[in-house]
């Protein structure tokens, strides 16, 4: 089982870019908000596991 961390970038409608923290690296990744926590905005740090974001800290 593999675990990674993100922290939102910034919201754009229906979509949030997340940057990955638990690396160095500058990619964004886009996600549906219909798959992350309802209560995100931007800053947020959220934990990627089994195919779910939770939002940590």
């Amino acid at each position: 089982m593999e675990t990674w961390f993100y922290t939102v970038v910034n919201i754009d409608g229906d979509y949030a870019n997340l940057k990955r923290t638990d690396i160095d690296s500058d990619e964004l990744k886009l996600v549906a908000r219909a798959l992350l926590p309802a209560d995100i905005e931007e800053g947020t740090m959220l934990k990627y596991e089994l195919m779910q974001y939770y939002i940590v800290g």
